[in-house]
């Protein structure tokens, strides 16, 4: 399931389809838009913010195997330090070219921060640990507004400063010749080059020298403690380089939003996240995309169930909201019955239930006898 085919090994093929992709990517926002509306394009923009911040966290969860549920602190992270440098809340509007970067190097600190007293937890301590973590730093933006404000507390930095290219405003509607390029188009390019960007990376670490030594040790980690491997600075890289992917997210989603407040940073979002890589394929970089876009999308088509009900039977009986948590607990139970290693699986990740699969069926029969 999900293989190349063998077409696909030839390299003009290989070319014409990168080129295809990458066309379809071009024309995929004005498709939508055209066909299913401009909110739907404002969810694909949502799609690629979640498709970076799943990668971040894949790096933690699956390639070290270290269990993070508030991993969503550090989206929060670079999402505050974008809107109080580029707001009036300080009076400050630095470049977004300075407070990206910026963003990404903070929340990679607060990763280090989060990591350095967790180096000897492991399992369900170290995941109620970063679950502390993540809500402790949401109630930090909560009360931060007395007796010196500095996040404006529960009400939130409204007015942020838009991503700016020169004199071109990425939140103001363009026309160029017969098309028009709304905010939500121009953020589409933007958010698409970062989520590229992110999936590249991830593949080069996967593959490198450190990607091996972060899958060492969630296999086995005295094992690749007696090998060499340093575990304790593996893991603060790994750390450190999933909270830089939710800093980057978070800074984005901030310039994108225009305002931020605590409510956007609740454990329910660290969960979600989770799930994404859950479900797509923990360890495999495809596959936590292709969670990231179902998780995304999926909610929001579900809000035509009210309308359907209206139309097929009369009256709206189960509130789309309660549809959506209902048919998300149930796919997450029937993924853990039927595929537990996810629907686009790692290669390694499918070899280890394979062979776990044999041991309990050679177990079996000499237990029950």
């Amino acid at each position: 399931m999900f293989q190349s085919p063998a077409i696909l090994k030839h390299p003009a093929t290989r070319w014409a389809v990168i080129a295809l992709i990458g066309l379809v990517l071009l024309v995929l926002p004005f498709a939508v838009d055209a066909v299913l509306g401009r909110a739907w394009v404002r969810i694909i923009d949502v799609a690629l913010l979640f498709i970076m911040l799943a990668l971040g966290l894949n790096v933690v969860v699956g390639f070290a195997g270290l269990l993070d549920l508030g991993y969503i602190a550090f989206f929060a992270v670079g999402a505050y330090c974008y809107a109080l440098l580029a707001s009036p809340q300080f009076d400050i509007h630095w470049s977004f070219l300075v407070l990206l970067p910026l963003g990404a190097f903070v929340a990679a600190i607060f990763g280090i921060l989060l990591g350095a007293p967790t180096l000897r937890l492991r399992g369900d301590y170290l995941a109620i640990v970063t679950l502390g973590f993540g809500e402790m730093i949401r109630i930090f933006l909560n009360n931060l507004n007395r007796p010196i404000n500095i996040t404006n507390g529960p009400q939130g930095i409204t007015l942020i400063d838009p991503l700016q290219l020169g004199g071109i405003a990425l939140s103001k509607t363009y026309t160029v010749g017969d098309i028009t390029i709304a905010a939500v188009h121009s953020y589409y390019f933007v958010f698409l080059v970062c989520a590229l960007l992110s999936i590249f990376i991830s593949l080069r670490l996967e593959d490198s020298r450190i990607g091996r030594a972060w899958i060492a040790i969630r296999e086995d980690e005295l094992a690749a403690t007696a090998m060499g491997i340093n575990a304790r600075n593996i893991k603060l890289l790994a750390f450190a380089m999933g909270a830089t992917f939710g800093g980057l997210s978070g800074a984005l989603f901030s310039a994108f939003q225009g305002f931020v407040s605590p409510e956007s940073f609740t454990l329910l979002d660290s969960i979600m996240v989770l799930c994404m890589v859950v479900l797509g394929g923990m360890g495999n970089v495809g596959g936590v995309v292709l969670g990231a876009i179902l998780l995304t999308a999926l909610p929001e088509a579900l809000r035509y169930a009210a309308p359907l009900q209206q139309q097929w039977l009369g009256a709206v009986y189960v509130d789309p909201s309660d549809l959506r948590m209902l048919l998300f607990g149930l796919a997450l139970v029937l993924m853990m019955l039927f595929r537990p290693a996810g629907l686009w699986p790692s290669t390694t990740r499918r070899r280890e239930l394979a062979v776990e699969d044999e041991i309990v069926a050679e177990e079996t029969p000499s237990a029950a006898r």
